[in-house]
């Protein structure tokens, strides 16, 4: 276990490796070149995901030229280190048990960045509550907002559970884990010994935390209805601020981490752009997408890059070595 963790880097999936099937896209493997990065310039980091036991899925195509899916079962164990450590959050008024796995990604000079995996698959929970972490973005609404609580305010208790009690930066890979903000207000307001969460608490957790939007359609962005989100979560101060939190009828997970972070970026110059009249009145930078070249790029062009491009600082070449 790797102590004195200083930046938490939140995102539903993580692209590792694919005997790990726990990613479908860009947002994944973006997630696991950041990781890798950051194992090359031995930073004081962590991921924190959902196990995703049944991995995304398997397409196939029938005679009529239909498509069909099916879960891809793969052995965890082979892969992942079950550690000791149990967490719960509420669901729905029930008290949902969680334990974490741990992969540990290793830099050019055996610096470690532990990626932590999410599994309510636990025995003291109920069979529909043992299946939350199964599925990447599976099942309906209420199946996802489930899901959200867990990498979110799940993800910061675990954390915590695992030694990681000093952590300065909380990053989230789209709003997927914006609910870790309500469980740092809710800690800030617990360590002042008051009551309900108040615009004070708020500005303290913008300043732990910074938000990736990737989305740029309104179609991506995890709304729920208000009705549910009561559902799920109880009552809660946030869900009475609506002046900050711009929520008309139901939540939107982008707008709750726009609104809890200090610093936002978009994943390309057009993106920042687009991102910023999506979403008015917020400051959105932008960052493009990188590759970790050590990972992706093939030998020929690693002896390439390593011979005609100069290598610097912590920057990993492309074969690998600092």
């Amino acid at each position: 276990m790797s102590p004195g963790i200083k930046i938490a880097y939140f995102s539903m999936e993580v692209g590792i490796d694919p005997a790990i099937p726990t990613y479908s896209g860009g947002l994944g493997v973006l997630a696991g070149d950041l990781l890798r990065t950051a194992a090359d310039m031995k930073l004081s980091m962590a991921g924190i995901t959902l196990l995703a036991r049944k991995g995304y899925f398997n397409q196939k195509l029938d005679e009529s030229g239909r498509q069909t899916e099916e879960p891809v079962i793969w052995q965890v164990e082979k892969h992942l280190q079950k550690l000791p450590n149990q967490v719960s959050v509420s669901i729905e008024g029930r008290e949902v048990f969680l334990a974490a796995w741990q992969y540990l990604i290793k830099g050019p000079d055996d610096h470690e960045v532990p990626v932590y995996f999410l599994d309510a698959d636990l025995p003291q929970n109920s069979e529909w509550d043992r299946h939350l972490t199964d599925f990447l973005y599976g099942g309906d609404s209420r199946y996802r907002i489930c899901q959200e609580v867990i990498l979110g305010m799940g993800g910061v208790r675990m954390l915590k559970a695992l030694g990681h009690a000093e952590i300065e930066r909380y990053h989230m890979n789209e709003g997927h884990s914006a609910f870790l903000g309500l469980e740092l207000l809710d800690e800030t307001a617990a360590k002042k010994g008051k009551g309900p969460v108040g615009w004070d608490d708020v500005e303290e957790v913008r300043k732990k935390c910074v938000f990736t939007t990737h989305t740029p359609v309104p179609a991506g962005q995890d709304q729920f209805p208000m009705d549910l989100v009561y559902n799920v979560l109880g009552k809660h101060d946030v869900l009475e601020m609506e002046e900050l939190f711009s929520f008309k009828g139901s939540l939107n997970m982008t707008y709750l981490a726009l609104n809890l972070s200090h610093y936002v970026n978009g994943v390309g110059r057009r993106h920042g752009e687009i991102s910023k009249l999506m979403f008015g009145g917020h400051t959105i930078d932008s960052i493009s997408n990188g590759v970790h070249a050590g990972t992706w790029v093939s030998k020929p062009f690693q002896i390439l890059f390593d011979r005609y491009i100069p290598i610097g600082g912590n920057i990993t070449s492309a074969s690998g070595r600092p």
